[in-house]
């Protein structure tokens, strides 16, 4: 299930809505002035796969070993399962 992210038009409150599948807009409306005046907008993201590691997300665990093709690296997202 998606969650997108919203700003309000009448009160410029942004909010988060997890979608599910038979979900349009006409069902969301703010949670702060009940408007069902909003526009989607492109959410950030909060996970970096950098090599230096800046702005990695919290809780995210690197590991570092020798592989057969040089070096390898496990990201080990936290809520993340395989």
């Amino acid at each position: 299930m998606p969650i997108y992210e919203f700003k309000c038009s009448k009160c410029d409150e942004f909010f988060e809505v997890i979608v599910m599948g038979s979900d349009d807009d006409n069902t969301i409306s703010c949670p702060e002035c009940d408007s069902k005046e909003f526009e989607r907008v492109v959410s950030k993201t909060n996970f970096n796969m950098g090599s230096s590691g800046a702005g990695q997300a919290k809780g995210v665990q690197t590991q570092e070993r020798e592989c057969s093709g040089g070096s390898c690296k496990t990201y080990t997202v936290p809520g993340e399962t395989r």
